[in-house]
């Protein structure tokens, strides 16, 4: 496992932390994996011993904090459908919670729901029955607490009596008992211990993907990705697939850009992130809420995945040439929810370029709307345009041939890049989704094709290396065409110095990595019309 726990203490210690395992903690709400050799030596018998004797049932607490309780009702939500990062922060605020409370509620929902694959068959064992045996409330209440005793610094008896608590409180008395000698069995064996527990037996694959919680069928498909971008061979492919999985489950730095001609780096650094060494446009922010920012507020920056910020730069510095060259203008083919639009329309108005930014689900459009609304009054200042517009990308092809310079179709996909940020996507997708992904993928693209004037350029991107996502949309649309070409994209992708980008794979294709560049798992595709 990646993270690991503490043992118990005393009520405050010389780190900040209170007896019931709350401390200092990143800006995301994540904590810091510890080093192996930092949790205490106490056995993990002679703990749960200690525990057992400390504290009769009648005088357990009958409620949980309110930290606790957020992360219980966040969980729900997702499990019915939510997105954690939507959810989360809606109840925070609703909650008022705020500093270390609220860091440690993002951290029990973004780890126990990263890393049930883990933790569901340390519970069937615990409990001794499926989880599908399991009230999923009661499921929950479980994941969120072997986080705690398995991945996180919170002392046992906390860990375990919080958990009781929360079981008591949502889930009833019944249950409450239950949860109680799941998690003391729990807490009997260390993590090393639960991890060899769970995958004696299992083939390789199977037990990698059990320890790094991961559905079988993504671990397959990264690896054969790791291959086929030519970034790993068949030798090196089992080690560098693992730190790929390492680094999945590691909470991601908050990355901001500030849009240029409307932010600057040095605003981000004075109001206290750092410079990028990714992206020159890129800060990462170490701590804090990027809402506070006021170029964040003010739409001026945002947001934005360092690897998303090289692909919108990689296709601005693009050469466009011909009929294309002549009046450029701009087009964002699935613009939702708005982060590459925001730094390519900015780009576009230094330039004096009129952009537009298409969207066919109406919410998103919206959200494109909001993000870009400081990037159009710009551009109303400047005397040129940015448009935002609701509509059928697979039709704009035929209903605007030929007339746009640069064309980026960051196209619907699987999210298995982004698996860092949205801990609930690993186990949402199935391998159905890439075949049911693969008609639109390649209609958009050729819809953007025929979209771009002669000379001009398009860009492919997706959030995911997957193969069938990637590599193989591109072959097939450009094999079915005469009026296209493939180019090397790899030269464009300097970091902040204006250096290469190392490992961007055989080419002509750039494909990025978390464990190789810090970035989401971004590909990019650059397609001149002839």
């Amino acid at each position: 496992m990646s993270e690991r726990r503490g043992g118990g203490g005393p009520r405050r210690d010389d780190r900040g932390r209170d007896d019931r395992g709350r401390d200092d903690r990143g800006r995301d709400g994540e904590r810091r994996p510890e080093r192996r050799g930092e949790r205490q030596r106490t056995p993990a018998r002679e703990r749960s011993a200690q525990h057992r004797s400390s504290q009769r049932p009648s005088e357990r607490a009958r409620r949980t904090d309110p930290a606790r309780l957020t992360a219980y009702t966040a969980m729900r939500e997702i499990d019915a459908g939510a997105y954690a990062n939507l959810v989360l922060p809606k109840l925070l605020r609703e909650r008022r919670l705020h500093g270390r409370d609220a860091g440690f509620a993002t951290e029990l929902v973004y780890g126990a729901t990263r890393m049930h694959g883990l933790y569901d068959p340390i519970a069937a064992i615990a409990a001794d029955r499926p989880v599908e045996r399991i009230d999923p409330r009661v499921l929950d209440t479980m994941r969120l607490g072997i986080h705690q005793l398995l991945a996180m610094r919170v002392p046992t008896h906390a860990a375990v009596d919080e958990t009781v608590a929360l079981a008591r409180q949502v889930n009833g008395a019944g249950a409450a008992g239950f949860v109680n000698a799941v998690m003391r069995r729990v807490s009997e064996r260390s993590p090393d211990e639960w991890v060899a527990a769970v995958t004696a037996g299992r083939d390789p694959r199977e037990a990698l993907a059990v320890r790094m919680s991961h559905p079988l069928w993504v671990v397959g498909a990264l690896r054969a990705a790791l291959i086929g971008h030519g970034t790993a061979s068949s030798e090196t492919a089992d080690a560098e697939l693992e730190r790929l999985l390492e680094v999945d489950n590691t909470p991601a730095k908050v990355s901001l850009v500030a849009r240029p001609g409307l932010a600057t780096v040095a605003e981000l650094v004075d109001a206290g992130a750092t410079p990028s060494s990714t992206s020159p446009q890129g800060a990462v922010l170490p701590e804090g809420e990027p809402g506070s920012i006021p170029a964040v507020r003010e739409g001026r920056a945002a947001v934005q995945d360092e690897g998303s910020q090289l692909l919108a730069l990689a296709l601005a510095s693009a050469e466009v040439s011909g009929a294309a060259a002549e009046q450029e203008r701009w087009l964002d083919l699935c613009a939702g929810p708005g982060g590459k639009a925001g730094l390519l329309a900015a780009i576009a108005i230094e330039r004096r370029i009129p952009f537009l930014a298409n969207e066919v689900n109406a919410q998103r459009a919206e959200l494109v709307r909001q993000t870009l609304a400081a990037a159009e009054a710009r551009a109303e200042e400047l005397g040129t345009t940015v448009e935002v517009r609701q509509g059928d990308g697979r039709e704009v092809g035929e209903a605007s041939p030929a007339i746009f310079s640069r064309v980026l179709v960051d196209a619907p996909c699987t999210g298995l890049g982004a698996l860092r940020r949205r801990p609930e996507a690993r186990w949402r997708r199935q391998p159905t989704d890439v075949a049911a992904l693969a008609g639109l993928q390649r209609e958009l693209l050729a819809s953007a094709i025929d979209a771009t004037a002669p000379g001009g350029v398009i860009g492919y991107a997706t959030c995911s290396p997957h193969l069938n996502e990637t590599r193989f949309v591109v072959r097939d649309v450009v094999k079915k065409r005469s009026d296209v070409e493939v180019l090397d994209a790899r030269g464009l992708f300097r970091d902040a110095a204006g250096e290469p980008l190392p490992r961007l794979g055989e080419g002509p294709f750039v494909q990025l990595w978390p464990h190789v560049h810090g970035t989401d798992a971004m590909f990019f595709a650059l397609i001149r019309k002839l």
